[in-house]
């Protein structure tokens, strides 16, 4: 029996989630994603997961296991989503160009049945060679960025960016395979079955 439910819309997480080869539902999930100052990315990122899982449990059979997720890209201390338009995304790869940056992917594990909950983040450090701006425009008209926190994707073209990364490659994508694989043994769901 399937028990497992993918709060999102995002097509790398439900990819991610199968390379565990489990079954799972995909149900996208709409939350509130504001960003409070007052909060720290960590804590921001976290509650953003949890607001997606549980927009979800309400209608969700009591056995479920609601995954959420959230990932933003963090410069300086300064989040970068995704980019609203083509020179926002410029303005992102421009600032992100020769210089190292953090990912950052909140996720939440909720079942309805026992209140059961698991949260929590990973960061990845990620380091771009400089890129022109020829290079940055002809990026973009790929459309590739327009969907991606920080205007990037390390699965796709934009992996020609990268000078290299320390941490979980699959959190950059936007799913930290290896802490959700835990998060579902505590659940008692074992992975690779």
């Amino acid at each position: 029996m399937n028990n497992i439910v993918l709060a999102s819309a995002s097509p790398r997480r439900k990819e991610l989630l199968s390379q565990l080869c489990l079954s799972f539902d995909v149900i996208p999930a709409e939350s509130d994603e504001t960003f409070y100052p007052s909060l720290s990315i960590e804590e921001n990122i976290v509650r953003l997961a949890l607001g997606k899982a549980k927009a979800l449990e309400d209608s969700a059979q009591p056995d479920k296991i609601i995954i959420g997720a959230d990932t933003v890209v963090c410069l300086d201390g300064k989040v970068l989503g995704k980019p609203a338009s083509e020179d926002e995304a410029f303005s992102m790869l421009k600032a992100l160009s020769g210089r190292t940056h953090h990912v950052y992917t909140g996720f939440a594990l909720i079942r309805k049945r026992d209140g059961k909950q698991i949260t929590g983040y990973e960061k990845t450090e990620v380091s771009f060679y400089h890129i022109s701006d020829d290079d940055i425009n002809a990026y973009i008209k790929t459309a590739e960025p327009h969907d991606k926190a920080g205007a990037y994707g390390i699965q796709g073209m934009g992996a020609v960016f990268v000078k290299g990364i320390s941490g979980d490659y699959s959190n950059v994508v936007g799913l930290p395979l290896s802490r959700i694989a835990k998060a579902l043994g505590e659940f008692g769901v074992r992975v690779f079955k």
